[in-house]
C-alpha cells in the first residue's frame, strides 16, 4: 500500500489542474500580479506560502476542537500571522535584497484569501495530516501558477530567467538581438501580468470545457 490513498493523492493533484486556487477559484490574484516580473521573486513568495499555508492548516487542525466559533478567525489569523513572521524574519536574515524586493507583499500573505479559506473549508473539519496535505496541494497549485507567470514576464520583459541574461546582451547585440529583437517592457507591468494569467485560464478551460461557466 503507498504511502498515499487514492482519496488523499487527489487533496494535491486537484489543486494543480482542475482545481487551481488561482485560475479556477480566482484567490491570490494579488500577489499573482504584483510580485511576478521577477522568477525570483515568485518562486520564493510560493515557497513562503507553501510553508504558511502547510503548518498553518496543521495548526488549525490541532487545535479545531478547542477554539470557541466566535473567536476561530481570530485564531486563525494570529496562526499565519506569526506564520508570516517567521518567513520574513528568515528573508531578511538570508535573502535580505529579496525580501525588500518582495516588501508589503510578504507580509499581506496574512490576508491571502487561499489561506483564510482552506483553514476555514478544510482545516476546521479535517485531521492533521489530511490537512497538511490539503496545504501542500494549494500552496503548489498557486505557486505553478506564480512561477509561470514569472518565468514567461521575466523572459520577455527583461530577456533573464533568474538574473541571468539567456537571450544574450541587449548592449552588446548579441544572441537574438543581434536580429534585432528588443525586450518587451510592457511585461514587466502589471497589467500584463493580468493578460498572461488570462492566456493561462484561457489555454486551461480550452484544454478542459468542463470548466467553462455556462
Amino acid at each position: 500500500m503507498g504511502l498515499l490513498s487514492k482519496k488523499d493523492a487527489k487533496l494535491i493533484t486537484d489543486p494543480l489542474a482542475d482545481n487551481n486556487p488561482i485560475t479556477i477559484q480566482v484567490l491570490g490574484i494579488c500577489s499573482a500580479l504584483a510580485i511576478t516580473a521577477d522568477l525570483k521573486a515568485s518562486i520564493v513568495m510560493s515557497i513562503a506560502v507553501l510553508f504558511v499555508l502547510a503548518m498553518g492548516n496543521v495548526l488549525i487542525s490541532l487545535m479545531r476542537n478547542i477554539i470557541p466559533s466566535k473567536i476561530r478567525i481570530i485564531v486563525q489569523l494570529i496562526v499565519v500571522a506569526t506564520l508570516v513572521i517567521i518567513v520574513d524574519l528568515i528573508l531578511k536574515a538570508f535573502a535580505y535584497e529579496l525580501s525588500k524586493t518582495l516588501s508589503v507583499f510578504v507580509g499581506l500573505i496574512i490576508t491571502n484569501c487561499i489561506i483564510m479559506g482552506r483553514f476555514e473549508a478544510f482545516a476546521l473539519a479535517n485531521g492533521p495530516w489530511r490537512s497538511f496535505l490539503d496545504g501542500i496541494g494549494n500552496s503548489l497549485g498557486y505557486g505553478v501558477i506564480l512561477v509561470i507567470v514569472g518565468f514567461f514576464r521575466e523572459l520577455l520583459g527583461s530577456g533573464t530567467l533568474l538574473g541571468i541574461k539567456v537571450l544574450g546582451d541587449p548592449i552588446e547585440k548579441t544572441g537574438v538581438y543581434a536580429y534585432g529583437y528588443e525586450n518587451n517592457g510592457f511585461m514587466l507591468l502589471a497589467p500584463m501580468a493580468l493578460i498572461t494569467l488570462g492566456v493561462i485560464i484561457w489555454v486551461q478551460r480550452s484544454r478542459n470545457t468542463a470548466l467553462i461557466e455556462n
